[in-house]
């Protein structure tokens, strides 16, 4: 039997440079692994203009019972200077007990420890009693355009249907075992532009400074706070990310200025909701003439950025708890289930099927000398095959 052990292959990954848009191999790679253990491979090459065209892979072993998918992304981020990596960001070394490379954690090494664990599964007992599949794209890192949504779109119309997933990203910010994703919040971007009238810095009452205006409108966006929680999610949280002029000259006032902002809520609102409010602030604060005495409401428009991410919670107790007791028989920990971080492919797979996400620990995760402990790749990989087990006896009863 192939593919048993997670540290070779996740040095075959990662030494292929699979940076976004790239597939560098990795699927090939990927492929390679799978077919000898009785997987169905599809290479999916997804396109839309103005992007980047993206090879994506979707394998399946069985073809009906229980369907537990696996999701993951073989495409990192780049290196940045290689000169400071300690071994070369594609080599694959290992030293002192932890294997370097570009997508050791984020998220090859995830990848690498579900497939040996389906090969162990496999050499111990046969074919599982149901379905596995793989849904790895390439684009997770990018624009994530061509990637998941499109090969979900894809296999759907091929007949594909799923029971569960998990998405194999870093999940545990310190020890392996520390955390289970059930949910992330949503992510609502826009850029907001105050028009105001050019003119002389020393004759402002001919002129009408568009920062003024931002300034008020940005303040009512981060005060007062949108709300204080709820049960599964953290407060929701908006940053103004760029405050933009393009003013060169300090004795002329500008005729627009323009401000970017995001905010990550959580179940306290709907894309819908949240966008009403934000505009009910902009509002109120427009006509504010703290900043601008005896000046007409700020004069504004706004364009909200494409494909928000709408916040979700997973309560399916066969997923959760599977792999909560795997982790528990195997690390000897018991996971917080938690909905904290940024946004996942998760977030597209949630209109299929129930998903969480567990993987390895993202502590150097896109840094320089990313990498892992070669003993929590056999700890994952245990806990994975652990779960496999688990899923299917909970799912078949």
């Amino acid at each position: 039997m192939t593919a048993t052990d997670p540290v070779v292959n996740l040095q075959a990954l990662i030494r292929c440079p699979s940076v976004t848009p790239a597939e560098g191999g990795a699927l090939t790679a990927l492929d390679a692994m799978l077919t000898p253990l009785g997987f169905t491979v599809d290479k999916v090459i997804a396109r839309e203009e103005g992007t980047a065209d993206i090879e994506n892979l979707y394998a399946r072993l069985g073809s009906d019972g229980p369907h537990l998918m696996f999701a993951g992304h073989t495409d990192v981020v780049p290196v940045g200077d290689e000169a400071a990596w300690t071994h070369p960001p594609f080599a694959a070394e290992v030293s002192n007990g932890e294997l370097f490379g570009r997508g050791a954690v984020d998220m090859k090494g995830g990848i690498a420890c579900f497939v040996a664990a389906v090969a162990r599964h496999i050499e111990k007992n046969g074919p599982p009693a149901g379905s596995i599949s793989l849904l790895i794209t390439g684009d997770e890192e990018g624009p994530a355009i061509n990637g998941t949504v499109k090969l979900l779109q894809w296999a759907r119309e091929r007949g594909e249907r799923w029971d569960a997933c998990l998405v194999g990203e870093p999940t545990n910010p310190d020890r392996l075992g520390d955390m289970i994703k059930i949910g992330r919040r949503g992510s609502l971007s826009g850029r907001i532009t105050v028009h105001g009238v050019q003119g002389h810095a020393a004759y402002p009452h001919l002129a009408d400074n568009p920062v003024r205006g931002i300034v008020q409108l940005t303040q009512a966006l981060m005060d007062p706070p949108f709300d204080g929680g709820t049960d599964d999610f953290q407060p929701s949280n908006l940053e103004v990310t760029t405050v933009d002029v393009g003013n060169p000259a300090t004795n002329v006032i500008p005729a627009k200025a323009s401000a970017s902002f995001n905010i990550r809520f959580n179940d306290s609102w709907t894309v819908d909701t949240l966008r009403a409010e934000i505009l009910r602030r902009l509002d109120a604060a427009a006509g504010n003439d703290q900043l601008r005495p005896g000046r007409e409401p700020v004069k504004y428009d706004i364009v909200w950025a494409d494909r928000p991410s709408h916040v979700f919670l997973t309560r399916n107790n066969a997923l959760i708890a599977s792999l909560s007791s795997a982790i528990e028989s195997v690390a000897g920990r018991s996971p917080a289930l938690s909905t904290t971080g940024g946004t996942s492919d998760a977030r597209f797979i949630k209109d299929y099927c129930p998903v969480v996400e567990f993987g390895l620990v993202g502590q150097t995760m896109h840094m320089v000398d990313e990498r892992v402990a070669v003993a929590d790749l056999e700890t994952l990989t245990a806990i994975y095959e652990t779960f496999i087990d688990r899923w299917f006896a909970h799912a078949g009863s």
